[in-house]
């Protein structure tokens, strides 16, 4: 997929998205604990890496936007963050997920949130590897995380542990739409700016993927 095309299609998911997350918030009434907006992250700037050589070689320095992977590919600064930090993004989409079947009233609901939490882990799966085939930590201690788009603070995931029939299935739809709808705007990030074209794919994918479960949110629980 071309990359006009592929980040006109994101912009697409994005602005549904938005929309989508205002109908379902509208709902939460005046509670305005869960699924506050929090800012967007931004990629940390290109940097100095070190990347050993072969056995009796080396080590060569390296500016980490012309870093090559064993396969040839280019990645860069914003392909790592957006690796990084989507790893413990999709951890805390899981969690949420968990706590569906035994708190949701809606059937509907807990099966959106099977699937949420059966998806994500193969996600994962492939941006470890990634990292992996790469050299390169699966954390970095400069990230904030809790500053990441649609990421839930801890007061809003324990509240939505403390609730359970109706009231979980709306703070659910609502704390889901806004941590997928960031997940959508970390997508559009790297797809703009990023290196790798495998990973720009996967990231359309994913965005329009979550684009899609936004929308199942605000079906099932429109009744």
């Amino acid at each position: 997929m071309g990359r006009v095309r592929t980040s006109t299609l994101v912009a697409a998911v994005v602005v549904l998205a938005g929309a989508v997350t205002l109908a379902v918030a509208a709902r939460m009434g005046s509670d305005g604990s869960a699924a506050a907006p929090r800012p967007s992250v931004s990629a940390a700037p290109p940097h100095r890496v070190v990347l050993p050589g072969a056995p009796g070689d080396e080590a060569v320095v390296s500016d980490s936007d012309s870093v090559k992977a064993p396969d040839g590919s280019t990645y860069n600064a914003i392909d790592t963050t957006f690796v990084q930090m989507m790893i413990v993004h999709h951890q805390q989409a899981i969690e949420m997920a968990k706590l569906a079947p035994e708190r949701a009233a809606n059937q509907r609901l807990g099966g959106l949130a099977d699937r949420i939490g059966d998806a994500q882990p193969f996600e994962i799966n492939f941006l470890r590897t990634w990292l992996k085939e790469r050299n390169l930590p699966e954390t970095d201690p400069k990230h904030d995380h809790g500053s990441m788009p649609g990421m839930q603070s801890d007061a809003d995931m324990a509240a939505l542990a403390a609730s359970t029939g109706a009231a979980f299935d709306t703070r659910f739809a609502t704390m889901m739409t806004d941590h997928h709808r960031g997940a959508l705007s970390m997508a559009a990030d790297v797809i703009k700016g990023g290196s790798d074209e495998k990973l720009r794919e996967v990231a359309n994918e994913m965005a329009v993927e979550q684009g899609s479960e936004i929308r199942r949110l605000a079906q099932v629980t429109a009744g």
